[in-house]
């Protein structure tokens, strides 16, 4: 099969290479229907993370099951389904308190930028479908798989909700729809914090009422004045930087939340950044499949539209170009069709 490999730093290529096979009786093996590249991808990329040799990408899928093992039971041959970038059992005592990203038996799926993939523990993992979808649909379905579920865990985390006015920092496709997901808890009032005019608008017709494009000292001042000097209830931190951390616990005010979901880069807090605020931080890697469910019907009932964050999509060969697009912010995400 042909599937992404990364050489090296800023070097993508599309390799041959062997097909998934079972390998646990809780596996399953599926076609996939679309990848993309994450914002995540572009650390390794850039030469932020190490690649000590040649590396299968991809983390977000959707797909169609072509095989499963003995074991599993509610997953079919033949369903449409989406998955979380964690494999986890949904059994273990910490899936049930909804930190699947923690299972005490969680694996990692794929690699997704390829034309098949394996999926472990399967039956915990995988959603399917009411049925096959439309194709328009397919986007929207991918977006759950990582961005849409892991800015909904930042809002959650950051308890948007009614009543609440709820700041974003970062404007990829995670922030954006952290935008879109504070929306759909109720939010009163979104600052989107962008400096980019396609992003803005974007988190606009996602459900922001403000833009602030100004970034660190200036940015917390500016989303002070937007909330009589307080600070937003809640805040999104969707980068992974000491700035936009810092960025984001300044713009929060007293006793508010921050929902980290960014992945953390030479990120440290000191005790004295955040004594004397009552300022809550928590988040991490986003438990994707506490919320697939809800996601999936929002999504199938056309309620929400997650997939306009895709500005381009290119054939997976073309996955060089992918990650190009996306490191000059040419493009928001990008849509790889196997």
């Amino acid at each position: 099969m042909r599937g992404v490999v990364m050489h090296a730093p800023g070097d993508v290529r599309v390799d041959d290479l062997p097909e998934p096979t079972i390998q646990q009786p809780t596996d399953a093996i599926i076609r996939l229907a679309a990848a993309c590249v994450c914002g995540s991808d572009l650390w390794p990329y850039r030469g932020a993370d190490e690649v000590s040799e040649p590396k299968p990408m991809g983390h977000e899928y959707v797909g169609i099951v072509e095989q499963v093992g003995d074991q599993v039971k509610q997953i079919k041959v033949g369903d449409f389904v989406v998955g979380s970038f964690f494999a986890s059992d949904n059994t273990c005592e910490i899936c049930r308190a909804g930190y699947q990203t923690n299972c005490v038996h969680a694996d990692f799926p794929g690699p997704s930028q390829a034309q098949l993939m394996r999926v472990p523990l399967a039956d915990g993992t995988l959603v399917a479908t009411p049925g096959h979808p439309d194709e328009d649909l397919i986007p929207s379905l991918l977006a759950a798989s990582d961005v849409l579920g892991t800015g909904w865990f930042g809002a959650v985390a950051a308890e948007a909700g009614p009543g609440k006015t709820v700041a974003v920092v970062g404007d990829g496709a995670v922030g954006l729809l952290a935008v879109l997901a504070a929306k759909e808890l109720g939010a009163e009032r979104i600052i989107a914090m962008s400096r980019h005019a396609d992003r803005q608008a974007l988190a606009r017709e996602f459900g922001a009422t403000d833009i602030v494009a100004e970034r660190g000292e200036a940015g917390i001042a500016k989303v002070r004045e937007l909330t009589d000097g307080l600070g937003a209830h809640s805040v999104v931190e969707a980068v992974g930087t000491q700035e936009s951390m810092m960025q984001a616990i300044g713009a929060t005010r007293p006793g508010g939340h921050v929902g980290f979901v960014g992945v953390l880069h030479d990120v440290a807090i000191a005790g004295d950044d955040i004594f004397m605020t009552h300022v809550h931080v928590h988040g991490g890697p986003a438990p994707v499949r506490r919320f697939l469910p809800d996601l999936i019907e929002r999504i199938w009932n056309r309620q929400i539209n997650p997939g306009k964050v895709f500005d381009l999509t290119l054939p997976l060969d073309q996955a060089a170009d992918a990650y190009t697009a996306m490191d000059q912010r040419t493009a928001i995400k990008v849509l790889l069709q196997p």
